[in-house]
């Protein structure tokens, strides 16, 4: 795809406000309740919005920094292998942190050849070391007591899928990891709910930090080819977003970005959505 072709389909944003793989355990936390910080702790004597503050004015390298010092082993990453995936990973691994953060990859047991052959390339590339959490459900066994829950047309189905495969892995991995705070790539001009975040959030009791939340598609970009990052190979196929393969689909000219997911019907898997209390 020419460069000025690709940078077209980079333009539309919604706008902003200010071989090394290890298998995570896949035990389920004995009760539903979610794990709390530090332990039990909470976080009311936080400074939150002084930390906002003092973030706003950094880098998405110097957040990770910022993160890594103050909650040290606490501290860890979420990856999808998506689209824009590699630029997270690719600051870790320049940063040459004394002690990299763990990072934590969700496999659905549903992602597209693409983005395990993608996940392989980048893992090699970049010499990461990928904790791989999964449902204790296995797809075969979850689609023969729940069905095909993506093919309902039904949010509620969608958001059953997303909690049995997606959020309950990945909460487990955080207990298990006694995780403070996690960061991801998530940016505000990717949905409307984006743009009301911001660089640092609680989600579930846990602090969620987003290096990249300022950052534009043409950013990604241009910071991947600098840094000669391969492109997902569903990226020259027309997707500007990529998650499970029964619920990701090109970009058209009625629909794109995250519109593409989930058939329209919701932008949000539930990963980054914090608990009824913390809305």
């Amino acid at each position: 795809m020419a460069i000025y072709a690709t940078l077209n389909k980079l333009n539309k944003e919604v706008p902003l406000n200010d071989k090394n793989m290890t298998n995570q355990s896949n035990n389920q936390s004995k009760n539903d309740q979610l794990p709390q910080k530090g332990g039990g702790e909470g976080w009311n004597d936080f400074p939150l919005k002084n930390s906002r503050k003092l973030l706003g004015n950094m880098t998405a390298e110097e957040r990770i920094k910022w993160a890594h010092k103050e909650f040290k082993s606490k501290f860890v990453l979420t990856t999808s292998f998506g689209i824009q995936s590699a630029v997270l990973l690719n600051m870790v691994h320049l940063l040459a942190l004394k002690e990299d953060p763990q990072i934590i990859w969700i496999d659905t047991g549903y992602l597209p050849t693409e983005t395990y052959l993608y996940a392989e390339q980048l893992m090699q590339k970049l010499n990461l070391k990928i904790n791989i959490v999964q449902s204790q459900i296995s797809p075969a066994r979850m689609e023969a007591l729940h069905g095909r829950l993506w093919e309902t047309n039904s949010v509620k189905d969608l958001e059953k899928y997303h909690l049995i495969r997606k959020i309950k892995p990945l909460e487990t991995a955080f207990h298990e990891f006694d995780v403070s705070c996690w960061a991801s790539g998530v940016r505000g001009g990717q949905t409307n709910y984006r743009n009301s975040m911001t660089c640092l959030d609680l989600v579930r009791n846990r602090l969620s930090l987003r290096p990249l939340l300022n950052w534009t598609k043409k950013d990604i970009f241009y910071y991947m080819k600098e840094n000669d990052l391969p492109q997902h190979p569903l990226f020259e196929k027309g997707y500007s977003t990529v998650g499970d393969w029964h619920s990701s689909r090109p970009d058209t000219l009625n629909q794109e970005g995250r519109n593409t997911r989930f058939g329209g019907l919701k932008e949000e898997c539930g990963i980054h959505l914090p608990s009824a209390d913390e809305k």
